[in-house]
């Protein structure tokens, strides 16, 4: 059984390496992931290995940027690091001097501003807490409520119910786009958006055959996520920083509800963050990090993620395999109602996708093996998967970036070939395809849809169904 649901994996000094890149992509891997919050100069590299491989494999495979947006972050310290103490005085200021175990630089005037005594400052994606017991226009002075920890450069700061207004993306996003265009990333990821004005900005910024990932981290975010999802084309649900916004408890309900919404919308949706994080340094994960992945997949997330499990962890390859095996079992247990996650589309806001739901009856049919959909842009790719078939989706693009994007599409199998110039070249293309397809015999049926005129990227309104060898 093929997995359906896909994997993302970040690149990172523990996946280097042509010879793990090739063994987790033969694993499941489908797409990776570039953190442009930390040194990419040798990532370039690791982009070509990746398209060598796929050279090499019928799959292709998609290149995420990750953009840094505005995580807001301490200066540097003397010596990299600082040990601090549970119960010590430690100040954040705007001194840009260098740090060291009494003080260290928070650049940001306007937050200091607004923060007062009794506020929690939280560390590292909020492993270290400090307690604000004095504050003025230039410091905060605070008491360390964590055990004795080793604080580094540039860790992340979140202060809970206070944030700073974000809604232009910011020089290093703008730089960090042209790069990733420039080493043929099929996705944009946008961090730390609370409205939908970032993806506009973004979308003038990249190419047609680019989608962008709207990442949804924050209070305002939610608020507006409405309009981030229509303007989206996928969503990724950033849980580790959500949940220093509202709460760890507060996680699960909102990840269901997400997917729901992103079910209903027909836009692909993202599981991310801590999915394997004790295998960073383990061999085996915990039985709590298998339900967490199962259940994503029981929601109905059409991608799971590994980040640093696969960038720098000690089991990279045991990770991509753990999380592939999860999968499998969990589709396998749902095979017969996994078509039912996406079912309530609404036909009367979109009649096209009456279209979808007819390709999607068909497929019932235990003679049919398999959906062939030809689709220029991706837009009949994704509404075929969204309505999650029986049966295994062939997609068909002549733009290869469109073939790689679709790749993060839930349970489609991504062809790059040429465009059907009419009817017999749809059904000669299709005729090649399915020989290649050992589970396709003579005398199955197979369904094909497309949106007509060919060679123009327009709306799904073709339904073909095809007896194999006639």
């Amino acid at each position: 059984m093929e997995k359906k649901a896909k994997i993302i994996a970040t690149l990172g000094p523990a996946i280097s390496s042509s010879n793990i890149l090739k063994k987790i992509i033969n694993l499941g891997v489908d797409a990776f992931r570039i953190n442009f919050s930390h040194d990419v100069s040798e990532i370039k590299k690791s982009v070509n290995k990746i398209r060598k491989l796929e050279k090499k494999t019928s799959k292709r495979i998609a290149i995420i940027a990750d953009l840094q947006g505005v995580k807001l972050r301490i200066g540097n310290f003397k010596n990299k690091n600082e040990i601090i103490k549970k119960n010590q005085t430690f100040t954040f200021d705007l001194n840009k001097k260098l740090g060291d175990n009494s003080r260290v630089n928070l650049p940001y005037p306007k937050l200091i501003k607004k923060i007062r005594k009794g506020n929690i400052v939280l560390i590292d994606d909020g492993k270290f807490a400090f307690k604000v017991t004095r504050a003025n226009r230039k410091s905060i002075i605070t008491k360390c409520l964590s055990q004795n920890f080793t604080i580094n450069d540039k860790k992340s700061v979140h202060i809970k119910d206070i944030s700073l207004p974000f809604n232009n993306l910011t020089n290093k996003d703008k730089s960090d786009i042209k790069i990733a265009k420039k080493i043929g990333c099929n996705w944009i990821a946008l961090s730390y958006l609370q409205n939908a004005k970032l993806v506009h900005q973004a979308r003038k910024l990249i190419n047609k055959d680019v989608g962008i990932i709207s990442k949804i981290e924050n209070k305002l975010a939610l608020k507006n996520i409405n309009e981030i999802i229509k303007a989206s084309d996928a969503i990724m649900i950033a849980r580790g920083d959500l949940a220093l916004e509202i709460g760890h408890s507060e996680v699960p309900k909102i990840q269901l509800g997400l997917i729901k919404k992103c079910n209903e919308s027909s836009k692909s949706v993202i599981v991310a963050t801590q999915m394997l994080e004790s295998m960073i340094d383990n061999y085996t994960a915990t039985r709590a990090e298998i339900n967490d992945i199962a259940t994503a997949i029981f929601q109905g997330a059409d991608t799971v993620m590994l980040s640093a499990e696969t960038a720098v962890g000690r089991y990279p390859y045991q990770s991509v395999k753990t999380m592939v095996k999860t999968i499998i079992s969990t589709e396998k247990y749902k095979k017969e109602h996994i078509e039912d996650f996406k079912n309530s589309i609404d036909v009367k806001k979109d009649p096209i996708k009456s279209i979808v739901l007819s390709v999607k009856d068909l497929a019932y049919n235990p003679s049919v093996k398999a959906i062939i959909a030809f689709s220029n842009s991706g837009n009949t790719a994704k509404l075929v998967s969204a309505v999650r078939p029986r049966v295994k989706i062939i997609t068909i693009s002549p733009n290869i970036n469109i073939s790689r994007q679709m790749s993060l599409l839930w349970g489609v199998h991504s062809i790059n070939s040429r465009d059907a110039s009419g009817w017999k070249d749809m059904m000669n293309i299709s005729r090649e395809i399915i020989k290649k397809d050992k589970n396709i015999k003579k005398n199955d049926f197979v369904v094909i849809t497309a949106g007509l005129p060919f060679g123009n990227a327009g709306m799904t309104n073709m339904i073909r169904l095809y007896k194999v060898g006639s």
